[in-house]
């Protein structure tokens, strides 16, 4: 463009100059002016453009500073962090937070560890009677939407809700976490609260009705370990998305990174609400970490199903301070990687299955209305071997000790260099099944050779165990009815499948679901056809699909029997193509051999960044044992590295000793549920 300025915008010269063009890349000016006013404007208008020029490039680095974490890099890594739960259970004071946020800035924020999460029930209040699964102790505003409890958090006063500590938690360098419960509150059913518009800001009005939380509440569908405090919500009714739509945006007004939705995956799966929810994550516009709880009977068929609405989600029931709950994560650890949902997508980003928190150091009691009062009841070895396998898993790290009584011990394996590596930057995460295994009589811990082994072979059992698992795949059509007469009074699973021809098949007895007359008229039309599921024809007693109680990662129990009600999670329905599926979840039931956990070896390989191999060995068993490897076998479970290994260079990391080059094999005695985790230079 040509650019004129009148007489005006300079003062007047005292003497004229010839034609003066100045060039640009974008523009000429030509004018026949003062020779002092013309280079005055030029200067002006270079001014103005380098302005622009680079206010435009200021813009565009911070617009792609911002959009990673808004459209593609949420949980570009595993989340790590400290939760509340292991250590205070639900009765965590605002002071008590404070204090370990404090500290989770100072030692562990270095190491990655960023997000610091209120466990569950901060909305309840700390008074005689309060329990884990009590009703109307919970604080709640008109809306039916949970607030913190001003008794332990008093910042929240005056509806401030987490705003104050969010702040603060900030101010400290971290991001701020809480826990939130399916659905809606009882309490909020109960009192029939109306419903917010978030959109428009007051209630929520649709075909000229105010609709409220018994319209959207699902009674019929509570939490099953939490019966008198959650229910779905209708997600089919804007009133149900909106109600869902209020409690999120609420929580990013808060200012609130993390969300952990419990009750609503494995045994628990609400689908249709984890949906709802991710897409309004997604309309925020502030990012969210959104993670998914528990766990129990999750298959990688089912991740596939949400895994790209989340970031992380639990695949086992709740893991404590037991070997028993260590050893379950092995099996489940090995199916998710098989099935390449490590670092998947995910919300905004990548999505991550997750196998808990670390119970390390000093920790309460599961359902506790106590705060930290023991220490942690796994060994060295053991601590070790969990550490070892949630970082060569790549599961999310969120530590559950309290801070403000962390040892050395602890605080050295949470943050061990080589570990945060595997857990943030290695790929090919999968389990290494070329490895032997022998007892070791003997009493020290080194590298043996192959001549100075004891020999004693060590075999896990099998068993057949009933779960769920997804009605599309073909181990859920084994379901037929068994007349008696013409009458179908039982359902059974066909023997074949089980390998068992010689022994009494297994099966259930059906009956209709009962009605009581507040009942009839709202659900015999929806459940029309479904069947209840007895042990035997004389009891009282109906299948559940989900546990009656909260599960931890080594109860292996996935159905139960409970007195009969009219609960979707004891709704079944036969279909033809011979699945047996749950109202509540979805899911099928199946009856499937499972592999026994008590015992055995087992070990993991990954490839570093920097072209490493990570190698793990772990002995579940009772007794010390000598694990081994060829070195020929590497490659063939790398499949970014398709090459012949003949030598590797190789280090062992809680020892600290160096081996030299191995050609041949690396062996090495490991005590009972103890590890071993070598770092490979290989050729």
């Amino acid at each position: 463009p040509t650019f004129a300025f009148s007489d005006t915008f300079l003062p007047q010269t005292h003497f004229l100059c010839q034609l003066h063009e100045f060039h640009s890349t974008s523009w000429i000016l030509t004018k026949k002016i003062s020779c002092n006013k013309a280079i005055m404007e030029f200067y002006i208008l270079s001014f103005l453009l380098y302005f622009l020029f680079f206010s435009t490039l200021f813009l565009q680095r911070e617009l792609s500073e911002a959009l990673p974490e808004e459209i593609g890099e949420l949980a570009e890594f595993p989340p790590r962090g400290w939760n509340s739960y292991d250590s205070f259970s639900w009765i965590i004071s605002e002071e008590e937070f404070l204090q370990n946020a404090n500290i989770v800035s100072q030692k562990l924020l270095p190491y990655g560890y960023q997000y610091v999460v209120v466990d569950y029930l901060w909305y309840r209040r700390k008074v005689e009677g309060a329990n884990e699964n009590s009703l109307g102790f919970d604080v709640i505003d008109e809306w039916g939407r949970m607030l913190p409890d001003p008794g332990r958090w008093p910042s929240s006063q005056g509806g401030k809700g987490f705003t104050e500590v969010a702040d603060k938690v900030h101010a400290m360098g971290l991001k701020f976490g809480i826990h939130v419960m399916r659905g809606i509150s009882t309490q909020a059913f109960n009192a029939n609260t109306p419903i917010l518009d978030p959109l428009k800001g007051g209630a929520y009005i649709e075909s000229g009705k105010n609709w409220t939380a018994r319209d959207i509440g699902l009674r019929e569908r509570t939490c099953p370990w939490m019966s008198q405090g959650f229910m779905s919500v209708d997600t089919t009714l804007g009133a149900g998305r909106a109600f869902l739509r209020s409690l999120y945006r609420q929580y990013a007004d808060w200012g609130v990174d993390f969300v952990k939705n419990d009750c609503v995956f494995g045994d628990n799966l609400e689908a249709h609400e984890i949906d709802v929810v991710s897409k309004v994550l997604q309309e925020l516009d502030r990012p969210m970490l959104y993670s998914l709880s528990p766990g129990v009977s999750a298959t990688p068929n089912m991740a596939n199903g949400v895994g790209n609405l989340v970031n992380m989600y639990r695949i086992t029931g709740d893991d404590w301070d037991s070997w028993e709950d260590v050893e379950a994560h092995f099996n489940v650890s090995r199916d998710f990687a098989a099935a390449n949902l490590i670092g998947a997508k995910g919300l905004r980003g990548k999505s991550w299955p997750d196998l808990d928190m670390l119970p390390l150091g000093w920790l309460t009691d599961p359902g506790s209305n106590q705060g930290p009062q023991r220490k942690c009841n796994l060994s060295f070895d053991e601590q070790k071997t969990q550490m070892t396998l949630w970082s060569m898993v790549k599961s999310p790290l969120m530590f559950g000790g309290d801070m403000r009584k962390l040892d050395g011990t602890t605080y050295s394996i949470i943050t061990n260099p080589i570990l945060l590596e595997i857990n943030s930057y290695s790929t090919d995460n999968r389990e290494f099944s070329y490895i032997s295994g022998t007892e070791d009589l003997r009493s020290s811990n080194h590298v043996l050779t192959r001549q100075t082994r004891n020999l004693k072979e060590v075999k896990a059992e099998a068993s057949h165990v009933p779960s769920l698992t997804s009605c599309r795949h073909a181990e859920a059509k084994g379901w037929t009815f068994n007349f008696d007469g013409r009458k179908a009074s039982r359902i059974c699973w066909k023997d074949k499948y089980l390998g068992r021809k010689s022994k009494a098949p297994f099966c259930l007895h059906t009956r209709k679901p009962l009605f009581t007359l507040e009942d009839k008229y709202s659900y015999k039309q929806k459940y029309q056809g479904k069947l209840q599921l007895l042990a035997n024809e004389t009891d009282d007693s109906c299948l559940n699909a989900s546990p009656i109680g909260k599960l931890s990662s080594r109860e292996t129990k996935r159905m139960s029997f409970s007195h009969c009600k009219l609960n979707e999670d004891q709704i079944w329905e036969l279909n033809q193509n011979g699945t047996l599926m749950n109202s509540y979840s979805g899911l099928c039931a199946t009856v499937t051999a499972k592999e026994a956990n008590g015992s055995g070896i087992r070990s993991w390989i990954a490839t570093g960044r920097r072209g490493e191999v990570y190698l793990s060995f772990f002995n579940l068993n009772p007794g010390r044992m000598v694990i081994s490897a060829n070195i020929s076998d590497l490659a063939k479970a790398l499949p970014s590295r398709p090459i012949t290994i003949s030598s590797c260079k190789y280090t062992e990391v809680w020892n600290g000793n160096d081996y030299g080059v191995a050609t041949d094999t690396i062996s090495i005695a490991v005590d009972n549920h103890g590890c071993a985790l070598f770092v490979l230079q290989c050729n």
